[in-house]
């Protein structure tokens, strides 16, 4: 079925779940990841601009998001289901290599795509959301509690059940908006006693819409949050999967973009990783880091034809 964005839509069996896939052009095959609390919209304008330029963009919904099945099962939702259905996805489509690009937990899949199956990535861009590599002595939980404490939306997001019924009483519409215009360089945090009013008047910025929020809002009511957040309950479990590839190097060619208003740059420790060696090391093929100022999280909606500006530079050369 085709949009009149001349955009298709397709679903495909991968890996035991139904996934929804998003698609527009002819030529080599970019395949565009999204994060968290998102959809293959938000690749909307990347999706067009490289279409136009040659290449065949694909978007899927992640496992969880939009049209693509949300298993129930917290245990559902670790690295290894997420990668498992990309290459699944692959395979179905006939596409032993791709270029990759990833955004927030798009990007922590495809870091891991990349380590678990380089032979399948041509390049990587990833955006926001820097290769965090595997310390064996802390559980990432342990990690954000000991630094943030417990109204960390993080740690917030680990109780069952929990997440979901602060983001009913808010309303999915507020809960995408709070989400979305946050420019505060510091950590997201969800007190106990709730995230602020269902009455909140949010401001949308120029980059997105009242159309935007409200075809985010048709899916997210949908499909719901459960999914989506079920991915930060699979933390520790990745980690206790992740074990034998402790040490191990992404070997792909990787560009990285950030803005400096994104809250993960503002992680203890971060800015050091990124600029002084650590990252280089662990990503040895890393071959540009792009820091864009007064620019925050969303930055593939935020800074869209720049930043499809950036994926073609850098995917063109191969």
């Amino acid at each position: 079925m085709e949009g009149a964005s001349g955009i298709s839509h397709r679903t495909v069996e991968v890996n035991g779940i139904r996934m929804h896939v998003a698609e527009k052009g002819e030529g080599p095959a970019v395949l565009l990841l999204h994060g968290f609390p998102e959809l293959w919209y938000s690749w909307r304008h990347q999706i067009a601009g490289l279409a136009a330029r040659g290449y065949r963009a694909i978007a899927p919904d992640l496992r969880g998001y939009g049209d693509t099945d949300a298993p129930p099962d917290v245990a559902s939702y670790t690295i290894c289901h997420l990668v498992g259905d990309l290459v699944a996805l692959l395979d179905a489509l006939s596409l032993s290599q791709v270029f990759v690009v990833g955004h927030d937990w798009g990007a922590f899949v495809a870091w891991h795509l990349c380590l678990f199956r380089p032979d399948r990535v041509k390049a990587l861009v990833n955006l926001s959301v820097a290769f965090m590599p595997r310390k064996p002595a802390a559980k990432p939980l342990d990690d954000f509690r000991a630094l943030y404490g417990d109204d960390l939306y993080i740690s917030r997001f680990q109780e069952p059940g929990a997440a979901e019924a602060e983001f009913a009483r808010l309303g999915t519409a507020t809960v995408l908006r709070k989400f979305f215009t946050y420019r505060n360089p510091g950590p997201i945090f969800i007190p106990k006693d709730g995230w602020g009013s269902p009455n909140e008047h949010i401001t949308l910025p120029s980059w997105l819409s009242e159309e935007d929020i409200n075809y985010f809002k048709s899916k997210f009511e949908k499909s719901g949050f459960t999914g989506p957040i079920n991915y930060y309950r699979c933390f520790d479990l990745n980690w206790e999967l992740a074990a034998p590839w402790t040490g191990a190097q992404i070997k792909v060619p990787a560009k990285f973009i950030i803005g400096d208003l994104d809250l993960t740059y503002h992680f203890p420790r971060m800015q050091d990783y990124i600029h002084k060696g650590g990252f280089k090391k662990d990503v040895p093929f890393l071959q540009e880091v792009v820091v864009m100022e007064g620019v925050a999280h969303f930055i593939n909606q935020e800074k869209a034809q720049e930043i499809t500006d950036h994926i073609y530079d850098f995917i063109q050369k191969f």
